[in-house]
């Protein structure tokens, strides 16, 4: 009888580290895709404040710690990253289970600006795109949700089927860095 193992999207091809940038897979316990209900916007704002400590961000805008951060995805959408979403929280919206959907790497250290400046159409300098700001945009070809987690770090989410090119192009982008200097 197979004996199937699950592995993670990036498996294999993660962690690099190449100059002053590491690439590695971030693997959050839980991922759901949280939709608000027709005016319902108040009530999950106080559902996810007394459950989780969080509020629903506004457009383009994260919210949370590492253990527990929402991050804006579309209109009335959001990603719940860490914790199991309460159960109480369907009575104000639609939750959807992505953990298994999404290969998420963390981009970091003091030249991952310059990284993303040559594989994406977005400003990402600390200075237009500050800690907490993100943004669902290209990476080359790919649909991807871009977030500032830190002062020098990203999260960089693309669909598990575009892992291995994900971490294709930032591999050639951060070796164009590192080989600059």
């Amino acid at each position: 009888m197979v004996e199937l193992k699950s592995k993670s999207p990036c498996h294999g091809l993660l962690p690099l580290e190449l100059g002053s940038v590491s690439l590695t897979e971030e693997t959050p316990a839980h991922v759901s895709l949280i939709s608000v209900r027709k005016g319902q916007n108040a009530l999950l704002g106080d559902l996810l404040s007394a459950e989780h400590g969080l509020s629903f961000p506004t457009a383009n805008q994260s919210i949370g710690t590492p253990e527990a951060r929402m991050v804006w995805f579309a209109q009335g959408q959001a990603m719940l990253f860490g914790p199991k979403p309460a159960t109480n929280l369907v009575t104000a919206a639609m939750i959807v289970d992505q953990s298994d959907a999404w290969a998420i790497v963390r981009l970091e250290g003091a030249k991952a600006e310059d990284v993303l400046a040559r594989l994406v159409p977005v400003d990402v300098r600390a200075n237009v795109f500050k800690r907490g700001h993100t943004a669902r945009t290209l990476l080359q070809h790919m649909t991807v949700s871009i977030t500032r987690v830190e002062d020098c770090a990203f999260q960089i989410m693309a669909f598990r089927s575009m892992a291995g090119t994900l971490v294709h192009d930032l591999n050639r982008a951060m070796a164009s860095v590192a080989a600059r200097g």
